[in-house]
């Protein structure tokens, strides 16, 4: 029986969309994993078309998986439209959360919503980011970018941050703000704007005559918004009933409120607006005033982060044979630590620091599994890892398969080595001066 091998490198390449040869090995998306850990299944994509023209289904996904690349492109550029908007009539404004530097998957989501607002409408997608440097506005979706990098210091800054989101109402009047609906950032930020943009629609009411007034619009934001639908949101509303409005102007989205932008690719113009320049310099001088003042980070314990928030986890399995080697290395490299199923019930481990759908579904920046097999649940439970990387003796194991990086070798050995290049190899020798091993005492002599 032929094993069946997969490129590590066109693996990759297929779960980035950002990478320029993505739609070349891309496949038909037929199983996913939602975000409560349930797989779909898209039965339209199951199957194949017979010798006499019928549809045979093959729930499998066998046939999908034998295919080849989607449409065999040599490159994405041909596969995507060009998209440019000379003058729009208005603005669609989206505030991404930009974690590490770059677009994650809810910030894409957010730029489907506003495409959503804006196509149709000779509206363009703006792009707000305190960021420079940020790539990959062009395939998600914006037509403009404004930097206000340099005009916003940085660390925790909300006032100064809502300042410059001030001035740019006042430069372009956007017909809607769309943030990530996240606390501390997004949710956060669009709640300061809401309340903002309400309290100077109160202030224009008040000064008008009783006899020219019209009421103020409302500036209410809708939270924790995931559907758009014939001019109104619905939005999530815990165990009760959705709550379901007109769209308003400010909007905080959750993730997975609408499909990222994958056919079209926009301009992304970087645009400079003069109204900005008098007072955005001086923004960063309110935030003492007003009582907010960034102390800087404060050092945290991984092993206190809760496993589903833990953006950096080092995962166990049964081929870890050196445990005190491994919480050494977990603490070494700051990360949070993680286990199989196995390792836990085994003893290794505690349940809480249990990995897969029977225990703790992650969304880590990085996934590093160190002598993990890679059961089904395992890997349900990693899904939403942007990268993972395997360490296992075993090369045709299903976590190497699903690893962005694999090195076949011992864990234990590549954690050892790992701590002592980062110059923090564990001590290898007892409170009595005697060697803990056999092994260690032979590389000694």
């Amino acid at each position: 029986m032929s094993v069946r091998r997969l490129d590590p490198h066109a693996e990759r390449i297929r779960r980035n969309r950002l990478h320029p040869r993505h739609l070349e090995f891309a496949r038909p998306a037929w199983r996913w994993v939602s975000r409560e850990g349930v797989v779909r299944i898209d039965p339209h994509a199951l199957g194949a078309i017979g010798p006499n023209g019928l549809k045979r289904i093959d729930r499998s996904g066998a046939a999908v998986e034998a295919s080849p690349a989607a449409a065999a492109s040599t490159s994405a550029e041909p596969g995507r439209r060009q998209v440019v908007i000379d003058q729009p009539v208005g603005h669609v404004v989206v505030v991404p959360e930009l974690p590490e530097g770059r677009l994650n998957d809810h910030d894409r989501d957010l730029f489907g919503l506003a495409r959503q607002l804006a196509d149709g409408h000779d509206l363009a997608v703006t792009a707000v980011t305190f960021l420079s440097g940020v790539s990959g506005f062009e395939d998600a979706g914006a037509d403009r970018v404004v930097d206000l990098s340099a005009k916003v210091g940085d660390g925790y800054g909300p006032v100064s941050r809502l300042a410059a989101l001030v001035d740019v109402e006042a430069a372009l009047s956007p017909q809607h703000w769309i943030f990530a609906d996240s606390l501390p950032d997004g949710g956060d930020l669009g709640r300061r704007l809401a309340a903002r943009l309400s309290l100077q629609n109160a202030s224009q009411s008040a000064s008008q005559t009783a006899g020219q007034g019209a009421s103020a619009v409302d500036a209410r934001p809708a939270t924790r918004v995931w559907q758009l639908s014939d001019g109104q949101t619905l939005s999530r509303a815990g165990d009760r009933q959705d709550i379901l409005r007109d769209v308003p102007r400010v909007m905080l989205a959750l993730p997975e409120c609408a499909e990222p932008v994958s056919e079209t690719c926009h301009e992304a113009r970087v645009i400079e607006l003069a109204t900005m320049a008098g007072d955005i310099s001086s923004a960063a001088n309110e935030a003492p005033a007003s009582g907010v003042i960034d102390r800087g980070r404060v050092a945290v314990d991984p092993q206190e982060i809760p496993l589903a928030q833990a953006p950096f986890i080092l995962s166990a399995g049964r081929g870890v044979r050196d445990w005190e080697g491994y919480h050494h290395a977990a603490r070494v490299l700051g990360a949070s630590e993680g286990a199989s199923r196995v390792a836990v019930d085994d003893g290794n481990m505690p349940r809480a620091r249990q990995v897969g759908a029977t225990g703790t579904f992650v969304s880590a920046s990085c996934y590093i599994a160190v002598g993990i097999s890679g059961a089904v649940q395992h890997l349900q439970g990693i899904a939403r890892c942007q990268r993972v990387i395997a360490i296992n003796n075993d090369p045709s194991c299903d976590m190497v398969k699903r690893a962005d990086l694999a090195l076949i070798a011992d864990g234990d050995a590549v954690l050892a080595a790992v701590c002592e290049r980062l110059g923090q190899p564990r001590d290898q020798t007892g409170s009595d001066g005697s060697w803990k091993d056999e092994e260690s005492q032979h590389a000694a002599a």
